[in-house]
């Protein structure tokens, strides 16, 4: 929650510009108060407060008037600043800082908002927003947790506007919309109004949009349907011209197969030109062949081929041995480089061991003269004539060994000795280094000490300075101090406090028993109010108790209809809860199952979509297949198609090969005809009788010959046609399979499993149909019951009002039984006022006498003071000179001192060289004797190391190299002999060559037989199929073919054109499809059907929006008026002590001049003052101390109900035209108001005033400890000085 901390002023209105003139006060919790005369800024720390939160400057401070004044200042150009430290909502540290600038112009003042940053701390770490960055107003609106209007009008109200509450009709309305935040709801619902009318005008140009939208969509369809009947005419031409193809292609089939025939009898004639001449190539290759071959085999084709058989398999085994041989041969040649690498190696191997041989022979050399040295140098005897045996070395090695050990202790007994005086010369070393780190010390102290002493004797000569003047000053004192004490004497004698003491104590009992007199009256008072109360509040607790009678009548019968049935009694509140609760868990597994048989739906739905598509898929498949097995086939039974093809085949290849044949026949029988001298029939060898006949015979031959061409290419075709179509044939086999397949297994498999599908869909839409009416009639009831929940939890607070109310009447009814009135309030008031008076004469002249009695002991305590501070200084100053002879005496000691210290430091510096020097010649001593040491550890160890024995092993190689030149020679023998072999093995293979060349070329010959055999077959065959074409008849039939195939390709021709017409019509109607109007007619026609429709839910949901909203403002509004009428009624009875008023309120009327839709939430505001069952309003009826009050009591009540999140509140001079008894009773009600806002933490009242009797009242709680007072200092600048609540009431006294 948000609190003000701290805030400092500079140059605002009366506030200094100067550094020095910056005020700061600090606000306490829970109270803080400024007290101070007119003029003295009080209001202005009020006007800081609301600039620094809000940004807003005061009334009639336009134009730089909250400024300092520049000319005040003697400046062209004066600069303000305000801080303001507080917390906001959250806990955290904010600094508000704005300034300001005012500039004088020649004629007027120029006013600037400078720079304005806040600051916060978040994790330690300083963040500031500037003015240029942000809005300031809005983020302190935010940070304090209150509105604007709060602040402005309730928070930190300006004197000038304090009694706003009472203020003219238009005015007053404006700043409770203001407070209320009814302004931006009404805007709100205004707002949702003219959308409203927007989306029904929106509405009604659809339907507008709709009517032309339905007329270009019928347009479209007509213009669809008209193309879709040219379409259909189209496809009808489409279809006359292909019957017209039908026709066509086969003549053009009939006319390929003619061009066929006539082809293959041309080619028949070239074929049999063809094998003439390759006979006649044959039979002479075959008799060059026989010139070549020494003598033909004349045995049978079998013994050829076997003799050949026979000659193939001995070659092969000849040349498998030859290959055997060769591998061999590389095997041994291998061995053989083996072998000479493994030779070379030996041989660099003993070349290596005799080395070694001879080195070590050298070794051993070298071994018996170390021997004999090192006997010499170790004085053993027997060890003189080389070579040694292994005895003689073995008892020498014993020998050294012994030395070794003898000399490895002399050399530990050396180093010990070596070690002590190492360490003997360290520690001289060390006690030097000591000595002389001593005297460093020592020089390093006396240095030390000089230092201090010289300080010491620099301060003692300027006091000694200071000291010269003092006998001056002395003197003067001693004047001084006589004439004050002259003073003081004389003003103890012209007191007389002990006199007045006596009269104020006087007056204090006096005002004393009229407290308890006034305390009496106050009680029998109180007591005659809670009667008349108690009456009163009985009489408004009936009434009330008959209108919530009324209201529970009313919601009964309002729900019973609908909540009776549903519930079998009606209910309470939580009955209904408990129903709903469980209604909802209903709705919610519905729902859920509901949910589950959708998903299952929409499973079996897409499973049904997947079988369908792949039923289609597989349908569409297999009228497929049947449709090209039908193309090709065009039948179902294949096996029988395909034999009869097979059947055809064989005829055709007969008949070609009978045409093939014929040219060459009829070739040569023209060719014998017409050459021989007496022509005779080729084939039965009769005679022609005449020359004619001979010539028709010739003629009739040629004429043959000449149509063998044309009938053998049509054979051709014919024959290359059949083989296409038995290959087609063949490849649909798989085809049929898969068409048996798709019939007898796959197809019902998936219609099965469809209807299957079909049967589980249906069987889940009635269930989701069943489960979605259960769902529409829970979700029905628990709706009825929720919307009865409100007025049922109204009714439960209706019934509960009505119990409390009847307690209350009960309360009121016993307190009022058997009560007397027998005094009136009037009497009573009449003497509680007279008394007052009486105490407030009595109040006044104590409070004189306290200030004469505070004025007189002021004047003697400061005579006093200054006796005291005259003798304090003359007693130091005599102290002082008594001092003197000391100082100069410890001057001239710290003199000596420091001149003793000078001589020790020389003598130590002195002494110090000569340490130094030794230090260096005893580390030089120290390194001499480390080396000395190091030398005998190497010599020792060199005598240790001396003796070393050599081994070596000669090892003999001349076995292994014998080895190996044995290995390597019988290679070279086994390689010889294969070699032979080869050799062998070779020559035999050339001399089966030649024979297997005869034997080839007999094979050759043979087949070159059956070759010339097999063409003059095939010559006989190809003139026989060329004999038995008509090729004549061919040629006719191909003209005729011709003439009807040119008819029928006219009449295509005709055909297209009326095509080509459709076509351009249905081109057009399609081009006027997509212009702008027609195009997505439909798509636009449904988009703004959808979009009138939504519009129309809009508007709906529009409706329910603002009477929700429009209900919401009414309820929050009835509720916080309730809530602010409550706090004014309690404040006014515990403030006001007059009986005319007994308490005020705010009323809101309906505004009777708006319409029936603005009545609900436009309010016309009041104040009025309520006396028995009488309203009047106090604007205009009411005094001058009665309109502060009701302001002052209405701003305590807004700041209770809106600053929840804010607990700050300012009151600038409450106490305005207020006579004493409603001052008492003011600060009597701030006092309870702090005490009942205590426990919370932010609550901060702060109170200007220049009523100090206000501020004594209030210090007289435990609330408040210290004040501050504002008052100008000599340059008229405003000062804010903290005082203590006790020097007040002394001040008072």
């Amino acid at each position: 929650m948000s609190k003000i901390d701290k805030m400092s002023i500079l140059g605002v209105r009366s506030f200094g510009i100067e550094d020095k003139d910056k005020q700061v006060i600090s606000f306490f919790t829970p109270l803080t108060v400024l007290v101070g005369p007119n003029g003295a800024g009080k209001t202005t720390i009020i006007e800081c407060l609301k600039y620094s939160t809000s940004g807003e400057l005061p009334p009639g401070s336009k134009g730089g008037a909250f400024v300092h004044d520049p000319k005040d200042a003697h400046e062209t150009d004066v600069r303000a600043q305000i801080r303001l430290l507080f917390s906001d909502v959250n806990g955290e540290k904010v600094t508000i800082q704005r300034s300001m600038s005012c500039t004088q112009k020649a004629k007027s003042y120029t006013f600037k908002s400078l720079e304005q940053v806040i600051t916060r701390w978040k994790d330690g770490e300083k963040v500031s927003l500037s003015s240029k960055c942000g809005e300031l107003d809005r983020e302190m609106i935010s940070s304090l947790g209150v509105s604007k209007p709060v602040l402005n009008h309730v928070i930190f109200c300006h004197q000038e506007e304090s009694n706003w509450p009472l203020s003219e009709g238009k005015a007053l309305k404006d700043k409770f919309d203001s407070i209320f935040a009814a302004t931006k709801y009404i805007k709100a619902l205004e707002t949702m109004r003219q959308l409203r009318l927007k989306q029904s005008q929106i509405v009604k140009e659809c339907q507008v949009e709709l009517r032309y939208l339905k007329q270009n969509k019928e347009k479209a369809q007509q213009i669809r349907e008209t193309v879709d009947t040219k379409e259909a005419q189209l496809m009808a031409s489409k279809d006359s011209v292909q019957q017209i193809e039908n026709q066509i292609e086969p003549l053009e089939n009939r006319l390929m197969d003619i061009d066929l025939k006539l082809g293959k009898v041309m080619k028949l004639d070239n074929e049999i030109k063809a094998l003439d001449s390759r006979k006649k190539q044959m039979e002479e290759d075959n008799k060059e062949l026989e010139e070549t071959m020494e003598q033909v085999f004349q045995g049978s084709d079998e013994e050829l081929q076997e003799i050949y058989q026979n000659h193939q398999r001995t070659v092969r085994e000849k040349e498998r041995r030859l290959t055997e041989c060769q591998k061999e041969l590389e095997r041994a040649g291998r061995e053989c480089q083996r072998l000479n690498r493994i030779k070379a190696e030996l041989l660099v191997e003993q070349g290596r061991l005799q080395l070694e041989a001879d080195r070590h022979t050298q070794n051993i050399r070298n071994r018996d003269t170390q021997v004999r040295s090192l006997s010499t140098y170790l004085e053993m005897e027997g060890y003189d004539r080389p070579p040694f045996t292994a005895l003689q070395l073995e008892s020498f090695h014993r020998h050294v060994t012994q030395r070794l050990e003898q000399e490895k202790g002399t050399l530990s007994q050396v180093m010990v000795n070596l070690q002590e005086k190492e360490q003997q010369k360290q520690q001289s070393i060390d006690e030097m280094r000591d000595k002389k780190t001593g005297l460093e010390r020592t020089v390093e102290l006396k240095r030390d000490m000089q230092g201090k002493k010289q300080q010491e004797l620099r301060s003692v000569r300027a006091e000694l300075q200071r000291l010269e003047g003092s006998s001056t000053r002395l003197q003067e004192l001693e004047n001084e101090l006589a004439k004050v004490e002259r003073e003081l004497q004389s003003a103890i004698q012209n007191s007389n406090v002990e006199q007045l003491k006596a009269e104020v104590s006087e007056l204090q009992r006096e005002k004393a028993e009229l407290d308890r007199k006034q305390r009496k009256l106050d009680q029998e008072m109180e007591t005659l109010n809670t009667h008349m109360t108690s009456r009163t509040q009985m009489d408004m607790l009936k009434k009330d108790k008959g209108e919530k009678e009324e209201q529970v009548r009313k919601i009964k019968s309002r729900h019973s209809e609908d909540l009776v049935p549903l519930l079998g009694q009606f209910p309470n509140k939580r009955v209904l809860e408990d129903w709903i609760y469980s209604k909802s868990k209903e709705i919610n597994s519905t729902r859920n199952r509901l949910a589950k048989l959708n998903k299952d739906l929409a499973s079996s739905e897409q499973n049904k979509s997947h079988i369908s598509a792949e039923l289609r898929k597989k349908e569409q498949q297999l009228t497929s297949d049947e449709e090209k097995f039908f193309n090709v086939c065009g039948s179902q039974d294949l096996d029988q198609d395909l034999s009869k093809l097979q059947e055809d085949l064989e005829k055709m290849s007969k008949q070609r090969a009978m045409l093939a044949g014929a040219t060459a026949v009829y070739t040569q029988f023209i060719s014998q005809l017409t050459e021989d001298r007496e022509p005779c029939c080729p084939v039965c060898q009769r005679t022609f009788p005449s020359e004619s006949d001979l010539q028709e015979v010739i003629n009739d031959m040629q004429s043959k010959l000449r149509l063998v061409p044309d009938k053998l290419k049509n054979t051709e075709q014919d024959l290359k046609r059949k083989e296409r179509k038995k290959d087609e044939m063949m490849a649909l086999k798989p085809v049929r399979q898969s068409i048996v397949q798709l019939q007898e297994k796959e197809l019902p498999e998936l219609k099965n499993r469809l209807q299957t599908v079909n049967r589980e869909i249906e069987r889940l839409k009635g269930d989701v149909e069943e489960q979605e009416t259960l769902l529409a009639t829970l979700m029905s009831e628990e709706e009825t019951a929720k919307a009865c929940l409100p007025d049922i939890s109204l009714l439960d607070r209706y019934q509960m009002d009505l119990k409390e109310v009847e307690r209350k009447i009960a309360q009121h009814a016993a307190k009022l039984q058997g009560v007397d009135l027998t005094r009136t309030t009037q009497q009573v008031s009449q003497e509680k006022q007279e008394t007052q008076h009486k105490l407030d004469t009595t109040s006044s002249k104590m409070e004189l006498k306290r200030k004469l009695i505070q004025d007189q002991q002021e004047q003697i305590q400061t005579l006093r003071s200054a006796v005291n501070e005259t003798r304090a200084e003359k007693l130091q100053l005599s102290s002082d000179m008594q001092k003197q002879q000391q100082l100069e005496e410890q001057c001239a000691e710290f003199t000596t001192e420091i001149q003793s210290l000078t001589r020790d430091i020389r003598e130590a510096k002195e002494q110090l060289s000569p340490l130094s020097a030794a230090l260096e010649k005893l580390q030089q001593e120290k390194q001499e004797l480390l080396e000395r040491k190091r030398q005998k550890q190497e010599e020792g160890q060199e005598k240790v190391d001396t003796v070393s024995l050599f081994s070596l092993l000669e090892r003999q190689k001349e076995s292994e190299l014998h080895e190996t030149n044995t290995q390597l020679h019988e290679a070279e023998k086994h390689k010889e002999k294969i070699n032979k072999e080869i050799g062998n093995i070779r020559q035999d293979i050339d001399t089966q060559k030649v024979q297997e060349r005869w034997l080839q070329d007999n094979l050759t010959l043979r087949k070159r037989v059956e070759e010339l055999k097999e063409v003059v077959g095939k010559r006989e065959a190809l003139m026989k199929d060329m004999g038995n074409m008509q090729v004549m008849q061919l040629r006719q039939e191909r003209r005729e073919a011709e003439r009807k195939l040119e008819d029928l390709k006219r009449n295509r021709s005709i055909a297209l054109g009326r095509q080509k017409g459709f076509e351009d019509e249905i081109l057009h109607y399609r081009k006027e499809l997509r212009e702008d109007q027609y195009d997505k007619a439909d798509e636009r026609y449904r988009n703004k059907m959808i979009t009138m429709r939504t519009t129309e839910l809009v508007i709906k949901d529009l409706d329910l929006y603002y009477k929700a909203l429009d209900q919401t403002i009414m309820k929050f509004h009835s509720m916080k008026m309730d809530e602010i009428n409550k706090i004014i009624r309690d404040l006014w009875r515990s403030t006001y002590r007059g009986q005319d008023i007994e308490y005020v309120e705010i009323r809101s009327d309906v505004d009777e001049n708006s319409s029936a839709g603005v009545r609900r939430r436009v309010y016309n505001y009041r104040v009025v003052m309520v006396k028995g069952d009488t309203a009047l309003d106090m604007r205009g009826r009411c005094s001058a101390g009665q309109k502060v009050l009701a302001s002052l009591i209405i701003r305590l009540a807004l700041a209770e109900t809106f600053c929840l999140n804010c607990g700050i509140l300012a009151l600038d001079e409450p106490t305005t035209n207020l006579d004493r008894e409603n001052i008492e009773s003011l600060a009597h009600a701030l006092v309870e108001i702090i005490k009942s806002r205590s426990r919370q933490r932010n609550f901060q009242l702060l109170i200007i005033t220049h009523d100090e009797d206000f501020v004594e009242l209030l210090g007289r709680s435990s609330y408040i400890e210290h004040f501050y007072r504002i008052r100008k200092n000599q340059d008229q600048n405003s000062e804010i000085t903290k005082c203590s609540i006790n020097s007040l009431s002394s001040y008072l006294h």
